[in-house]
Parts: structure tokens; C-alpha cells; sequence
């Protein structure tokens, strides 16, 4: 039983990880179908963030909370850049997006690096983070219940965006059908401006909490962005439900794997299960809700 809680506690945490890194990606990925390729470098940008936070604020609780928003911000005027400049003007093309925002991500993981160095840096950790916690007699780190607190308030406030506000409804209007949602008075263009903002704050928020567990370094959001992805995929695209079912499936299953084999084996196993599932529900764990026989 000890063990059995213990990797449970482990792949919870994963979970939470995971899904922070992928909530971003499955808003702007479900509901405009752009395959962004620098969500990982928005990540990126948001740890950074943190780290120039911790530099301007001597004290680390105060400068994390600060950092939050700011990291927000920082990746949601990324994002909303990157739609006005060039998604934009591919939106029929997502091909050309893929291609187009891998360019961008390498493009920003150069500028990080000239402007803060190769080597890694490290973002304060306030004090009350420093420890572990002891649940159902399991120490887990304190900055990884943080970082699963942080995520599900970016899921509960997500899932309030989308169903109890104007814009929540204007996404769904415009995902549904572009052309009506038009006649209907909505600025689908602006719609997808700030749906691209808000996911890629997300990313921004994800990599303030991310970089209390590791370096802050120019490739930072290269470790994630494929997992990100695999979840998106497996949960159902644009499924916040389904994000959420795969991140912590995932991250409980991924925990059990490294402890009968390792790391790398646990993510190529994990890697052939999401492939396996797809082959039975290519729609993913949750399937869009729709009235079409096609």
C-alpha cells in the first residue's frame, strides 16, 4: 500500500506537470487548429520572466506571486504578436503554421541565448517552498504541490472562461462555424487574438511554476512541448476534460514504468500507449460533441 501511494503521489505530480504545459497548447491547438511549435519557447519566456522578477525583487514569495502575472503577460503578448503577424495569415494553411512557428521558436531560442547566456540560471525559491509536505505519510517537494495548485486553478478558470462568460461563448460560436459566428456581429479575428493570448499566457504562467523544478536555460521548453502534445492529442483536441483525464493518466502511468524500468523506457512505452490508443479512438479519450452524420 505504501507503494502503491507513493506512486500514485509521483504521478499526480507528473500529471500536474504535464497538464500545465498542455493546457495553453490544447485551447489554442483545439479551437483555432494551429499547431504551434513555439509554445515550448513561450515556456521559455514566462521562466525568464521569473528569473528577472527574482533579480528586481530581493525577496522570493514576493517575487514569485509577482512573477506569476508577469510571466502571463509576458507569453500572452508573445502569442498575441505571433497571431497578428503570421497565423493570421495562414490560417488555412496549418502546414505552413507548423513550419512557420518552429522557425519563430528558433528564432526566440537564439535571442534568449544571446541576451541571457548559454548557461542556465535559476529562479528564487521562496522559503515556504523549500521543503517537502507529508501526505498519506509520502514527503512530496512542496514546489510540486505548488506547481499541481497552479494547475488547477488554471483549469477551473479555464473551464469558467469557456462556459460562463461572453467570450467563452463567442470561441465556441466561432469554432462551430466562422462564417455565422461573423453574421452574427462577432470579430472572429479579435476572438482569435485573444484566444491566442490567453493560451499562450498560460504557457508563460506554466514556465514561471516550471523553473522552481529545473534550470532556466534558452532550450527550456524543449522538454516539454512533445509531452505537451501527447497529451493534447490523447486527451481529444481542444477537450479540456480530456487534457485533464490524459495529463494525470499519463503522468500516474509514466510513474509506475520508471520505477519497474527508467526514465527513457517509461516515456517510450507511454509514447507507444498514446500511439496504440489513437489507433482505436483516433478522436482521442474525449470526442467533440457534434450533430453531423459524416
Amino acid at each position: 500500500m505504501d507503494f502503491v501511494i507513493s506512486q500514485l503521489l509521483a504521478g499526480i505530480s507528473l500529471g500536474s506537470v504535464l497538464l500545465l504545459a498542455s493546457l495553453g497548447l490544447s485551447l489554442t491547438f483545439g479551437q483555432l487548429g494551429v499547431i504551434n511549435n513555439a509554445h515550448g519557447e513561450f515556456m521559455m519566456a514566462g521562466a525568464y520572466a521569473a528569473f528577472v522578477v527574482a533579480r528586481l525583487i530581493p525577496y522570493s514569495g514576493i517575487s514569485l506571486m509577482v512573477a506569476l502575472p508577469v510571466g502571463f503577460l509576458v507569453g500572452g503578448l508573445l502569442g498575441a504578436f505571433l497571431q497578428v503577424t503570421l497565423i493570421s495569415r495562414m490560417r488555412l494553411r496549418p502546414l505552413d503554421t507548423l513550419l512557420a512557428t518552429f522557425g519563430v521558436g528558433l528564432v526566440l531560442q537564439q535571442l534568449a541565448r544571446d541576451i541571457f547566456g548559454a548557461q542556465p540560471v535559476y529562479a528564487a525559491t521562496p522559503p515556504w517552498l523549500s521543503g517537502p509536505i507529508r501526505i498519506l505519510g509520502v514527503d512530496v517537494p512542496a514546489t510540486r504541490v505548488f506547481i499541481f495548485a497552479v494547475a488547477v486553478v488554471c483549469v477551473v478558470g479555464l473551464y469558467l472562461l469557456q462556459q460562463f462568460t461572453s467570450l467563452g461563448r463567442e470561441i465556441r460560436a466561432t469554432v462551430e462555424n466562422r462564417d455565422l459566428a461573423e453574421t452574427s456581429g462577432i470579430s472572429t479575428n479579435f476572438v482569435d487574438v485573444l484566444t491566442f493570448f490567453i493560451g499562450s499566457g498560460i504557457a508563460g504562467l506554466a514556465g514561471v511554476a516550471l523553473s522552481l523544478m529545473d534550470a532556466i536555460s534558452f532550450d527550456f521548453g524543449v522538454g516539454y512541448i512533445v509531452d505537451a502534445f501527447l497529451v493534447v492529442v490523447a486527451g481529444g483536441v481542444g477537450q479540456l476534460k480530456g487534457a485533464v483525464i490524459a495529463a494525470f493518466g499519463l503522468g500516474i502511468i509514466q510513474a509506475f514504468l520508471e520505477y519497474w524500468t527508467d526514465a527513457s523506457a517509461a516515456k517510450v512505452i507511454v509514447l507507444l500507449l498514446v500511439v496504440l490508443l489513437l489507433q482505436f479512438r483516433p478522436q482521442g479519450l474525449v470526442a467533440v460533441q457534434t450533430r453531423s452524420l459524416a
